[in-house]
Protein backbone atom coordinates (compact mmCIF):
# COMPACT_ATOMS: atom_id res chain seq x y z
CA UNK A 1 0.00 0.00 0.00
CA UNK A 2 1.51 3.34 -0.91
CA UNK A 3 1.38 6.49 1.51
CA UNK A 4 -0.27 9.47 0.64
CA UNK A 5 1.84 11.83 -1.46
CA UNK A 6 1.20 15.36 0.28
CA UNK A 7 2.29 18.27 -2.19
CA UNK A 8 4.79 20.38 -0.76
CA UNK A 9 3.70 24.19 0.39
CA UNK A 10 4.89 26.27 -2.93
CA UNK A 11 7.07 29.37 -1.78
CA UNK A 12 4.49 31.68 -3.00
CA UNK A 13 1.99 29.81 -0.80
CA UNK A 14 4.52 29.89 2.23
CA UNK A 15 5.39 34.18 1.95
CA UNK A 16 1.84 34.34 1.95
CA UNK A 17 0.97 32.72 4.91
CA UNK A 18 4.22 34.59 6.39
CA UNK A 19 2.72 38.10 5.36
CA UNK A 20 -0.08 37.31 7.20
CA UNK A 21 1.09 36.20 10.22
CA UNK A 22 3.40 39.49 9.92
CA UNK A 23 0.18 41.08 9.46
CA UNK A 24 -1.96 40.01 11.94
CA UNK A 25 0.66 40.30 15.08
CA UNK A 26 1.21 43.65 13.74
CA UNK A 27 -2.49 44.55 14.06
CA UNK A 28 -3.02 42.42 17.09
CA UNK A 29 -0.01 44.72 18.76
CA UNK A 30 -1.10 47.73 17.63
CA UNK A 31 -5.10 47.68 18.32
CA UNK A 32 -4.18 46.31 22.02
CA UNK A 33 -1.74 49.06 22.32
CA UNK A 34 -4.25 51.90 20.84
CA UNK A 35 -7.40 50.35 20.20
CA UNK A 36 -8.82 50.23 16.42
CA UNK A 37 -10.03 53.71 15.96
CA UNK A 38 -6.41 55.54 16.79
CA UNK A 39 -4.54 52.56 14.53
CA UNK A 40 -4.04 53.57 10.51
CA UNK A 41 -3.45 50.72 7.83
CA UNK A 42 -0.57 52.46 7.25
CA UNK A 43 0.55 51.85 10.64
CA UNK A 44 -0.13 48.30 10.22
CA UNK A 45 1.64 47.69 7.12
CA UNK A 46 4.71 49.78 8.60
CA UNK A 47 4.86 47.61 11.53
CA UNK A 48 4.36 44.59 9.30
CA UNK A 49 7.13 45.70 7.01
CA UNK A 50 5.06 45.62 3.93
CA UNK A 51 3.40 47.95 1.41
CA UNK A 52 -0.03 49.80 2.27
CA UNK A 53 -0.86 48.15 -1.13
CA UNK A 54 0.07 44.41 -0.21
CA UNK A 55 -1.64 44.84 3.03
CA UNK A 56 -5.05 45.96 1.19
CA UNK A 57 -4.77 42.47 -0.50
CA UNK A 58 -5.18 40.50 2.90
CA UNK A 59 -7.77 42.30 4.59
CA UNK A 60 -9.95 45.71 2.37
CA UNK A 61 -10.48 47.90 5.43
CA UNK A 62 -9.73 48.21 9.34
CA UNK A 63 -12.23 46.49 10.16
CA UNK A 64 -11.65 43.73 8.22
CA UNK A 65 -7.96 43.34 9.70
CA UNK A 66 -9.83 43.43 13.53
CA UNK A 67 -12.04 41.07 12.28
CA UNK A 68 -8.69 39.05 11.30
CA UNK A 69 -7.27 39.72 14.71
CA UNK A 70 -10.43 38.81 17.19
CA UNK A 71 -11.15 35.82 15.09
CA UNK A 72 -7.82 34.10 16.00
CA UNK A 73 -8.49 34.92 19.68
CA UNK A 74 -11.95 33.91 19.55
CA UNK A 75 -11.17 30.36 18.39
CA UNK A 76 -8.74 29.83 20.80
CA UNK A 77 -11.27 31.02 23.73
CA UNK A 78 -13.91 28.27 22.55
CA UNK A 79 -11.31 25.89 22.50
CA UNK A 80 -10.49 26.66 26.07
CA UNK A 81 -14.60 26.71 26.29
CA UNK A 82 -15.76 23.83 24.59
CA UNK A 83 -12.35 21.89 27.10
CA UNK A 84 -14.27 23.40 30.36
CA UNK A 85 -17.51 22.17 29.34
CA UNK A 86 -16.74 18.53 28.79
CA UNK A 87 -15.74 18.07 32.70
CA UNK A 88 -18.81 20.06 34.05
CA UNK A 89 -21.98 18.10 34.47
CA UNK A 90 -24.37 20.73 35.57
CA UNK A 91 -26.11 22.57 32.25
CA UNK A 92 -25.91 26.20 33.43
CA UNK A 93 -22.09 25.14 34.64
CA UNK A 94 -21.28 24.13 31.24
CA UNK A 95 -22.86 26.29 28.67
CA UNK A 96 -21.21 29.57 30.74
CA UNK A 97 -17.96 27.53 30.63
CA UNK A 98 -18.04 27.98 26.73
CA UNK A 99 -19.73 31.87 27.20
CA UNK A 100 -17.08 33.09 29.65
CA UNK A 101 -14.09 32.07 27.60
CA UNK A 102 -15.74 34.28 24.55
CA UNK A 103 -16.50 36.98 27.28
CA UNK A 104 -12.77 36.91 28.08
CA UNK A 105 -11.60 37.33 24.78
CA UNK A 106 -14.11 40.22 23.55
CA UNK A 107 -12.80 42.45 26.77
CA UNK A 108 -9.74 42.62 26.50
CA UNK A 109 -9.57 45.27 24.81
CA UNK A 110 -13.30 46.74 25.24
CA UNK A 111 -13.59 49.22 22.38
CA UNK A 112 -12.04 46.78 20.04
CA UNK A 113 -14.12 43.77 21.54
CA UNK A 114 -17.23 46.33 21.11
CA UNK A 115 -16.12 46.93 16.99
CA UNK A 116 -15.56 43.62 15.90
CA UNK A 117 -19.21 42.73 17.06
CA UNK A 118 -20.20 46.16 15.30
CA UNK A 119 -18.66 44.87 12.04
CA UNK A 120 -19.73 41.14 12.31
CA UNK A 121 -23.29 42.31 12.64
CA UNK A 122 -22.70 44.86 10.34
CA UNK A 123 -20.01 43.87 7.91
CA UNK A 124 -19.93 42.36 4.70
CA UNK A 125 -21.25 38.77 5.24
CA UNK A 126 -19.03 37.71 1.80
CA UNK A 127 -15.99 38.98 3.26
CA UNK A 128 -13.48 36.17 3.64
CA UNK A 129 -12.82 37.27 8.09
CA UNK A 130 -16.50 38.01 8.14
CA UNK A 131 -17.05 34.79 7.14
CA UNK A 132 -14.99 33.34 9.35
CA UNK A 133 -16.20 35.38 12.51
CA UNK A 134 -19.93 34.06 11.48
CA UNK A 135 -18.60 30.47 11.79
CA UNK A 136 -17.10 30.81 14.91
CA UNK A 137 -20.28 31.81 16.13
CA UNK A 138 -22.34 29.05 14.73
CA UNK A 139 -19.54 27.14 16.08
CA UNK A 140 -20.35 28.63 19.90
CA UNK A 141 -23.74 28.11 19.23
CA UNK A 142 -23.50 24.21 18.42
CA UNK A 143 -21.03 23.84 21.28
CA UNK A 144 -24.06 25.14 23.60
CA UNK A 145 -26.89 23.40 22.03
CA UNK A 146 -24.54 20.02 22.18
CA UNK A 147 -24.55 20.44 26.17
CA UNK A 148 -28.28 21.18 25.93
CA UNK A 149 -28.91 17.87 24.39
CA UNK A 150 -26.57 16.19 26.57
CA UNK A 151 -29.23 13.86 28.88
CA UNK A 152 -31.48 13.28 25.92
CA UNK A 153 -34.00 15.38 27.42
CA UNK A 154 -34.00 18.34 24.99
CA UNK A 155 -34.64 17.73 21.29
CA UNK A 156 -32.03 19.25 19.38
CA UNK A 157 -34.49 21.43 17.20
CA UNK A 158 -35.29 23.13 20.97
CA UNK A 159 -31.94 23.14 21.97
CA UNK A 160 -30.38 24.64 18.76
CA UNK A 161 -33.03 27.67 18.80
CA UNK A 162 -31.87 27.90 23.17
CA UNK A 163 -28.18 28.10 22.14
CA UNK A 164 -29.23 30.89 19.46
CA UNK A 165 -31.00 32.77 22.00
CA UNK A 166 -27.67 32.02 24.30
CA UNK A 167 -25.74 33.48 21.74
CA UNK A 168 -27.96 36.99 21.36
CA UNK A 169 -27.82 37.36 25.24
CA UNK A 170 -24.08 37.22 25.29
CA UNK A 171 -23.81 39.63 21.82
CA UNK A 172 -26.14 42.26 23.56
CA UNK A 173 -23.72 41.73 26.76
CA UNK A 174 -20.82 42.37 25.26
CA UNK A 175 -21.86 45.21 22.91
CA UNK A 176 -24.23 46.99 25.10
CA UNK A 177 -22.69 50.69 26.25
CA UNK A 178 -24.12 50.62 29.77
CA UNK A 179 -21.68 47.58 30.24
CA UNK A 180 -18.51 49.26 28.59
CA UNK A 181 -17.35 50.34 32.43
CA UNK A 182 -18.24 46.42 34.07
CA UNK A 183 -15.38 43.86 34.85
CA UNK A 184 -15.57 40.48 32.86
CA UNK A 185 -17.28 38.81 36.31
CA UNK A 186 -20.01 41.81 36.03
CA UNK A 187 -20.82 40.74 32.06
CA UNK A 188 -21.19 37.29 32.39
CA UNK A 189 -22.84 37.41 35.80
CA UNK A 190 -25.51 39.34 33.51
CA UNK A 191 -25.48 36.39 31.46
CA UNK A 192 -25.25 33.80 33.62
CA UNK A 193 -29.00 35.39 35.17
CA UNK A 194 -30.31 35.73 32.01
CA UNK A 195 -29.76 31.97 30.76
CA UNK A 196 -30.72 30.56 34.35
CA UNK A 197 -34.12 32.01 33.79
CA UNK A 198 -33.73 30.85 30.00
CA UNK A 199 -32.85 27.49 30.85
CA UNK A 200 -35.80 27.13 33.68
Amino acid sequence: MSSPHHEPVSRRERNKQEKLARITAAARELFAERGVDEVTTQQIAEKADIGTGTLFLYAKTKGELLLLVQNSTYGEALERGRAAASVIEDTLGAVMAIVRPVVECNRKQVDNGRTYLREIVFGDPQELHHGVALGLIAETEAEIASVLTRGGNVEPERAALTAHIVSAIMFVAMAATTNAEKTIDDVVEEITAQVRVLLT
